[in-house]
């Protein structure tokens, strides 16, 4: 009697109707929604500025003077493939990537001026 009563339960809950059952297209719309998305919010915007700054790198040249990630303004003494120096102060020269210079200090005042 218990063992029909466990049969007829499971068998119940496998025998559901699948006439409400989205399509496998229908389940991944969401999915490619939420993708573009991203796309267009913050994967797009973001390599759109790295070429932008890996323009602004390649454009640089010997005696700029720039603004370091970390906020250290210089004039360049020496440009590398990799690495550039920037005189911090007269004879104090750092060297450094290439890739951590932020910006010139023309572009970082005139952005300071709009606002």
């Amino acid at each position: 009697m218990l063992f029909e009563l466990l049969v007829n339960t499971a068998h119940a809950q496998t025998a559901a109707p699948a006439a409400g059952q989205p399509s496998t297209l229908e389940m991944f719309v969401p999915f490619i929604f939420i993708f573009v998305i991203f796309y267009f919010l913050i994967i797009r915007p973001q390599s759109k500025r790295q070429k932008d700054h890996q323009k602004f790198l390649n454009e640089i040249k010997r005696g700029d003077e720039v603004i370091t990630s970390s906020g250290i303004l210089g004039r360049i003494e020496g440009i590398t493939d990799q690495f550039v120096t920037v005189e911090i102060a007269d004879g104090v020269k750092v060297k450094m990537l290439r890739t951590q210079i932020a910006t010139t200090q023309k572009a970082a005042t005139a952005t300071e001026e709009k606002k």
